[in-house]
């Protein structure tokens, strides 16, 4: 009897679903779409982070499961405007020879969608024994407080980290334009490999031009 009774009462639930699933069929097939802020940003910041392609969107949300603050500085930095290097700055330096001697260059490369650059790091060799490191063609993804180095290794990760006897050529001038920085003469860049944009703050490699 018992028995009867179950399967009876297991036959009506059958039955009632089914009806509401033919006659509501959206009680059962709903989609919740989620879109929320990143926590600290301006109306106007977070409207760019939705105009953002959606890789790059997507590698912020990820990037915020790991570390919030991390991905809320880049959001911020990167609905910003550019910084671009200004153009009696952009110039090779005075004392270059008509055919400047290279020493090494290289290509930027986009580490993921929210970390890259494009363009070319050159070290030159000066006349007077003295180096410079220069950008051109230059364009980096903005973020927190970057800076450039130079590296025994090259980083192709966004923790790879910069290796050892990294060497501090001085903050970013500007995430846009052609741009200069000198060497310190008691360098020997035989032992360096790559140029890198480095984000301080986070410990993050924006971008690496290997030398060859």
């Amino acid at each position: 009897m018992r028995k009867n009774r179950a399967i009876i009462g297991i036959a009506v639930i059958i039955v009632v679903i089914a009806g509401l699933v033919i006659t509501k069929p959206w009680l059962y097939f709903v989609t919740n779409e989620v879109d929320e802020a990143f926590p600290g940003l301006t109306t106007e910041q977070r409207d760019a982070v939705r105009n953002m392609p959606e890789e790059e969107k997507d590698a912020l949300v990820a990037m915020a499961k790991e570390n919030e603050d991390m991905a809320k500085e880049v959001a911020i930095a990167q609905t910003g405007a550019d910084v671009v290097v200004p153009q009696e700055q952009q110039a090779m330096p005075t004392d270059m020879p008509a055919e400047p001697l290279v020493h090494s260059s290289g290509s930027f490369i986009d580490i993921d969608p929210i970390h890259g650059a494009v363009g070319t790091a050159t070290i030159y060799e000066l006349p007077d024994g003295d180096r410079v490191l220069r950008f051109e063609d230059f364009r980096s993804k903005n973020g927190p407080d970057l800076h450039v180095y130079l590296s025994t290794e090259i980083p192709t990760s966004t923790f790879a980290g910069l290796g050892a006897n990294e060497i501090h050529l001085g903050a970013l001038k500007g995430n846009v334009g052609n741009q200069n920085y000198e060497i310190p003469t008691e360098v020997d860049l035989s032992q360096y490999r790559s140029v890198v944009i480095y984000c301080r703050p986070f410990h993050v490699i924006f971008s690496s031009a290997a030398l060859s």
